[in-house]
């Protein structure tokens, strides 16, 4: 047996790893049976929560309604709206915060939001809305006991002048209310082990989970990450060099380095993990199933 199989069959049974699991509300027909399909295959998993994300502005604000009223309805799964302070006033963010509880949501992510004209421009505050994540935070709590995530950030938000602005910034997150913290993705299992001291050294001490990218296109995950502040180490690169025009190959590599890293990090003593499917099962169940998660063949046999 290799010693990354010895890892697996290890780690996996005492130690249960947990799983979260992001989606995008579908702008088309197509777009939401892809997304339903990848939900069905993914269910089984038992994730702890989905969420849902919220374009810039609001662009997405009734599909991504939508898209958790059919979680709801139609699924046993524990649905997370995310909501943004850009391009609303505070009274229309109460309101629709009001209304998720109303119809049975109790998780959301609080989160600014990129500014309107995209990532990298100015960021400018609504002039009658919440201005920033640890605003939108307590006013959350203030309407409803809501479970609140909000996001981190292993390498420093795009934003941030100093490893102080961007540890400041998150504490006033934890102190408006926010129950746990969900890190950009990144590559570099170190940078998250620096991230936690800087956090524990602020007297933080709400859960982190760490957010798994699981690579499709490398090639989009390189420009993405440029305009994120994600770093891609060379190693990273070399597995997928030469792959371009080669899908099946990289869906292998893809699941590889993402179980490799979560399996690190568990070594590490991390057994909650946020993965970003991009609307997509296929790498995200792979490497679950790797991880033990959910009810094996084997055991419904046993049963």
């Amino acid at each position: 047996m290799s010693d990354f199989a010895t890892r697996l069959s290890h780690k996996a049974a005492p130690s249960p790893i947990t799983a979260s699991f992001e989606f995008f509300p579908p702008n088309s027909d197509k777009m939401a049976e892809t997304l339903w399909h990848t939900v069905q295959r993914l269910a089984p998993l038992v994730p702890s929560f989905v969420s849902v994300t919220y374009g810039a502005g609001g662009t997405t604000r009734e599909r991504t309604h939508k898209t958790v009223e059919r979680f709801l309805s139609e699924t046993d799964l524990a649905p997370a709206a995310h909501l943004t302070c850009v391009g609303a006033a505070r009274e229309e963010v109460d309101a629709i915060v009001q209304d998720y509880w109303n119809i049975g949501v109790r998780r959301l992510v609080a989160l600014r939001g990129d500014p309107l004209q995209g990532i990298g421009t100015r960021y400018i505050p609504h002039d009658s809305g919440y201005s920033y994540a640890s605003d939108l935070v307590a006013g959350i709590k203030k309407i409803a006991n809501f479970d609140v995530s909000v996001s981190g950030y292993p390498e420093k938000h795009p934003e941030s002048g100093s490893w102080q602005s961007e540890i400041d910034n998150l504490k006033r997150k934890v102190d408006a209310g926010a129950d746990r913290i969900i890190t950009q993705y990144f590559f570099d299992n170190d940078l998250f082990d620096a991230y936690l001291e800087r956090i524990a050294a602020a007297g933080i001490d709400i859960p982190v989970v760490p957010g798994i990218l699981p690579i499709h296109n490398f090639e989009q995950t390189m420009v993405f990450s440029a305009k994120c502040g994600t770093s891609i180490p060379q190693w990273l690169a070399r597995r997928f060099s030469g792959l371009a025009n080669d899908p099946e190959t990289r869906k292998l590599v893809g699941a590889a380095v993402a179980c490799e890293q979560v399996m690190d990090l568990v070594d590490r003593g991390i057994n909650d993990f946020h993965f970003y499917t991009m609307n997509r099962a296929d790498l995200t169940f792979a490497i679950c199933h790797m991880l033990g998660m959910g009810k094996r063949e084997s055991e419904e046999l046993a049963a």
